[in-house]
């Protein structure tokens, strides 16, 4: 078992998230019944789409990751927790023992719970499963019992079906992307804690009408200010001028060079995602429409949705307007919050990824996003420092090689997360009984969810049905 287990990771480590996903979404276009052709062409659509989005987000961390470097040098900042970022946590994952078995372990609680209809969500976003590694791998590290890791990871897998099913209306609908459900675990447990506060800031006078969707932000400020590129490239040059603005005494033009390069790379990001996930959605729909016919044909209707990456959501300006200005306040939090010991480097881009999943229930307003991701940083940075000790031991079981000026390491993707702790913190002080906690924690959200899908689906951002109207 343990050669099988081994193999399948060494095969989703050597093709990666770009060839794996193809793979499965050519397989499961298959299972519905589309022509081969269709779906080999489906499939590979979705592959370069992903491709494409990848590679528009690696020029954003590449941005980024200048701007963080540059703030912390000029603000002095000395932390001894080092954001490591998200490729470091996942390879952490997948090395430790539990991230060896998580896949098949995956894959079965997904299956189960799809056959007896528990969940809607057939996730085929393989790779991600690292993040039911990381929480299990956690567990595993404070009890010293890889059998309650691998269930934790296991309960983990399930959790994030339930998210995934929760959200999906909200997502399909505000972003036209049918059929699809994001049981991710860098954003999905965010979206849990952010709606709520998204709800709360529609309680307060005045602020709850307050409108600052991309559309409303373009009327009001006109089509050239206001279109999206422009606002990226307004927002880039912004940032530089507060990350690079000591250099100017030292070689004004160079700094100057630096920061309109900033801004066309942001404005850049801007108008190149969208365009990627409209590649993706080509490759979507014909998938989404073989699912539909399949379940009309075979099991009387029933909903199936295709789990992916919060990468896909990633292009709509609201979301990237977001997390790039949530960029200067997480560096600033990370300076005045009592007791914060992490300082921000490798994982800023990740705080676009944030608002994803909060997007469809605040309509798209980016204040309201940007209110909610601060609350969310802020959380963050208290979970990120509860977690870090933790963290660091298993990566220095795992092999990682840790930073000369840290002590200790963490990440913004999965240590920002409260659903980590909350697993490691429920097996290290109870054990077998923490197990049988969250598993009951999931299992009531399930039953809470079938009761009234409806309104939970509208608290998370999905419209009314005309029935309830």
């Amino acid at each position: 078992m343990n050669a099988f287990a081994l193999a399948l990771k060494t095969l989703v480590d050597t093709l990666g998230a770009t060839v794996l996903l193809p793979v499965f979404i050519f397989i499961f276009a298959i299972v519905l019944g589309a022509k081969p052709a269709r779906a080999f062409r489906s499939a590979l659509i979705i592959g370069v789409a992903f491709i494409g989005i990848n590679l528009v987000v690696g020029l954003m961390w590449g941005s980024l990751s200048g701007v963080s470097q540059a703030l912390v040098t000029n603000t002095g900042i000395k932390r001894d927790i080092v954001d490591v970022g998200w490729p470091a946590a996942a390879a952490v994952a997948f090395a430790t023992d539990v991230g060896l078995w998580v896949i098949p372990i995956a894959l079965v609680v997904n299956v189960i719970l799809l056959a007896t209809r528990v969940t809607k969500t057939l996730n085929v976003d393989v790779w991600n499963f690292w993040h039911y590694a990381f929480a299990g791998s956690l567990v595993a590290a404070v009890t010293g019992n890889l059998v309650l890791g691998l269930a934790f990871a296991a309960v983990s897998a399930a959790f994030m079906l339930f998210l995934g099913d929760w959200t999906a209306k909200g997502i399909q609908e505000f972003y036209q992307l049918p059929g699809i459900s994001i049981p991710h675990g860098s954003t999905a447990p965010v979206a849990m804690l952010g709606i709520p506060v998204n709800w709360l800031i529609d309680k307060i006078p005045g602020v709850r009408n307050w409108k600052a969707d991309t559309e409303t932000i373009e009327q009001k400020l006109g089509p050239t200010v206001g279109d999206p590129m422009v606002m990226g490239l307004i927002i880039g040059v912004v940032l530089g001028v507060i990350a690079y603005f000591s250099e100017f005494a030292g070689n004004f033009l160079a700094t100057f060079a630096k920061i309109l390069i900033l801004g066309v790379q942001l404005a850049a990001v801007m108008v190149l995602l969208p365009r990627m996930v409209r590649i993706l959605m080509e490759g979507l729909i014909p998938v989404s429409e073989a699912a539909r016919d399949f379940t009309l044909k075979h099991m009387g209707g029933r909903e199936i949705f295709i789990g992916l990456d919060s990468a896909v959501l990633t292009g709509h300006p609201a979301n990237i307007a977001t997390g790039l200005l949530l960029v200067p306040i997480a560096i600033l939090l990370s300076i005045i919050l009592p007791g914060n010991r992490m300082i921000l480097f490798a994982d800023l881009a990740v705080l676009v990824f944030w608002g994803t999943q909060i997007a469809p229930a605040a309509k798209g307003n980016v204040i309201r996003m940007v209110l909610v991701g601060t609350v969310m940083v802020i959380i963050g940075f208290f979970t990120a420092n509860a977690l870090a000790p933790t963290i660091t031991q298993v990566a220095g079981e795992a092999g990682f090689a840790i930073p000369e000026n840290a002590v200790m390491i963490s990440s913004i993707a999965d240590g920002f997360v409260w659903s980590p702790l909350a697993s490691m913190w429920l097996g290290q002080y109870l054990g077998w009984i923490g197990l049988a906690i969250f598993a009951a924690f999931v299992a009531v959200l399930f039953f809470l969810y079938k009761k009234n899908e409806e309104a939970w689906d509208v608290f998370a951002g999905a419209a009314k049905s005309t029935k309830s109207k």
